[in-house]
C-alpha cells in the first residue's frame, strides 16, 4: 500500500444545516484555497502547502480548524487527515467530533485500512458489498489480497480496478478548488426570546450592513434575499424576495428584510435567530450598472466606500449604520 506526499484534511459537519455549511467552507477557503465542497455536510480540502504558511503539522491544523469551528459558530465536526483522498474521507468516520490520522508510511496504512469492512472504500456501495461478502470479500484486507482479475469479473473492469487500488490504500484523485459558494449569510442569536419587534428590526439592520460589506469585499452582487426566523419552539419561517437590479448596497438590503420582516408579522413571535441571505450571487466586474444623476444616491455611495474602508482598517463593527444594534 503506498500513499503520495500530499496532506490531505476530509471535515465532516454533523449537523445538516445550510447556513452552517456555507460558513464551515467559507472558514476552511483561509486555511486554503484549495477546498472542494462535497454537499450537503462535508469537504476536502489540500493543506501541503499551507503547512508552512501556519507553521503547524497536518494533525495540528485539523484541530485549529475544530477549534475554530466551535467557537464561531458551535459547529460539531470530525476531521480525517492522510495522504489522499480516499483515507482522509474513512478516517473522518472513525471517530465523531475529533480527528483521526492515518499515518503515512505503507504500514500505517494497512493497519488502519485492513480491519475495516469492504463498505468504508468510496465506490463500494451496498450492492457492491453484497456482492462481494458472496466471494467471501468482506474485509479490505480480503479485497486487496485478491487478484485483480477475480474482484474485475465480480465488479467490472473500471469499478474493480478503482476497488483494488483503493484498497491497497491508492487514491490519485486531486482536490479541485469549487466555485464560491452562490450565497452568503449573516446570522445573529439573541441571549433569550425576543419579542420586541423594534429590537428585531435593529439587528437586521445590523446583519444588512454585515451582509452588504461582505459582499462589497468580494466584488459580488445578489439578486435575492431571504429572511429565516427561527423561534423558541425551534421552528422557523423563511420570506424570500427579488431585486430589480442585482446589488450590494446595504440601503437596499435593509429595505427588503424590512419588508420581509413586516410581512411575516411577527408582533407576538418568540423570536431567537434572525438569519439574512443574499442569494443568487453574480460578479459585480462582469455586471452592468445603471447610472444615476442622484446627488443623494451618490453621496450614500461614497459614504458606504467610506465605511467599508473605514472597517478594513479598523475592523468589523468600527462603522455601524444609526439604528443598527452590534452583532456576532
Amino acid at each position: 500500500m503506498t500513499t503520495g506526499t500530499r496532506q490531505i484534511l476530509h471535515v465532516r459537519l454533523h449537523q445538516r444545516d445550510e447556513m452552517l455549511y456555507a460558513r464551515l467552507l467559507a472558514l476552511l477557503s483561509e486555511i486554503t484555497p484549495l477546498v472542494q465542497a462535497l454537499p450537503p455536510s462535508s469537504a476536502d480540502i489540500d493543506v501541503t502547502w499551507a503547512l508552512r504558511y501556519f507553521g503547524l503539522d497536518a494533525e495540528e491544523l485539523a484541530h485549529v480548524i475544530l477549534l475554530r469551528a466551535a467557537a464561531r459558530f458551535g459547529a460539531v465536526l470530525s476531521v480525517g487527515v492522510a495522504g489522499n483522498r480516499m483515507l482522509a474521507q474513512s478516517a473522518s468516520r472513525m471517530r465523531p467530533g475529533s480527528v483521526t490520522v492515518v499515518g503515512t508510511s505503507p504500514e500505517a496504512v494497512e493497519r488502519f485500512l485492513r480491519p475495516q469492512p469492504v463498505r468504508a472504500l468510496d465506490g463500494i456501495g451496498p450492492a457492491s458489498a453484497a456482492l462481494l461478502a458472496r466471494y467471501g470479500l468482506r474485509t479490505v484486507g480480503a479485497l486487496a489480497d485478491a487478484p485483480l482479475p477475480t474482484i474485475q469479473r465480480i465488479l467490472g473492469m473500471q469499478a474493480g480496478r478503482a476497488a483494488h487500488e483503493r484498497a491497497r490504500g491508492i487514491d490519485p484523485r486531486p482536490v479541485i478548488a469549487t466555485a464560491p459558494t452562490s450565497s452568503r449569510c449573516a446570522e445573529h442569536r439573541f441571549a433569550r426570546d425576543e419579542l420586541d419587534s423594534g429590537r428585531q428590526r435593529s439587528v437586521l439592520l445590523a446583519l444588512a450592513d454585515q451582509l452588504g460589506a461582505g459582499l462589497r469585499a468580494e466584488r459580488r452582487l445578489c439578486t435575492r434575499l431571504s429572511l429565516t426566523v427561527g423561534y423558541a419552539d425551534a421552528t422557523s419561517s423563511t420570506k424570500a424576495a427579488a431585486f430589480t437590479r442585482p446589488t450590494a448596497h446595504t440601503p437596499d438590503l435593509a429595505v427588503l428584510a424590512g419588508r420581509m420582516h413586516a410581512a411575516l408579522a411577527l408582533q407576538r413571535a418568540r423570536v431567537r435567530v434572525l438569519t439574512l441571505r443574499a442569494v443568487g450571487l453574480v460578479d459585480a466586474d462582469l455586471t452592468p450598472t445603471q447610472l444615476t444623476f442622484d446627488p443623494c444616491a451618490q453621496k450614500a455611495e461614497l459614504a458606504e466606500h467610506a465605511a467599508d474602508a473605514a472597517c478594513a482598517r479598523f475592523g468589523p463593527g468600527a462603522v455601524t449604520r444609526g439604528g443598527a444594534v452590534a452583532v456576532s
